[in-house]
């Protein structure tokens, strides 16, 4: 019954997390490109509505991959869910990036972009964390070793 009641944080978490991901993203790549328009409540919703779309969409496998990890390893720190966050987010940049085989690198970053995804992402990890994060394991009913 603690693992159903698990999965309902960790979904939930991981939707809270998504919404400040996309948040972020798009209040730091729209709105500057949009400092003359004026927007409505429907116009801003929209965007909201396709940042957290995107963010939750493209970001599913990776967060998926380190919620298993910190829920089997009762990883905890508030710092580790930021790292493993910002990796997402770095995750989620490159998937939309072309990758040329020929020269083994990626054409066509933006470094401006890849540190709002990427810190986009740390954030989102932190907002898991305050969900879900902090008693990362606690369902199994055992203490977690002892952190140095």
């Amino acid at each position: 019954m603690a693992l159903i009641g698990r999965l309902f944080a960790i979904f939930f978490g991981f939707l809270l997390a998504c919404a400040a991901a996309g948040l972020v993203v798009v209040f730091a790549l729209l709105i500057p490109e949009m400092k003359n328009a004026t927007l409505d409540e429907d116009g801003i919703n929209t965007i909201l509505g396709f940042g957290f779309i995107l963010i939750s969409g493209f970001a599913l496998l990776p967060a998926l991959v380190l919620i298993l990890v910190t829920e089997a390893f009762y990883i905890r720190h508030i710092l580790a869910y930021a790292i493993a966050g910002a990796l997402a987010g770095l995750c989620c940049y490159l998937a939309f990036i072309p990758f040329d085989t020929v020269a083994m690198t990626f054409t066509g970053i933006v470094r401006r972009h890849l540190e709002v995804m990427v810190g986009a992402g740390a954030v989102g990890g932190v907002v898991y964390w305050l969900v879900a994060g902090r008693n990362a394991g606690f369902w199994r009913g055992v203490q977690a070793p002892p952190q140095k």
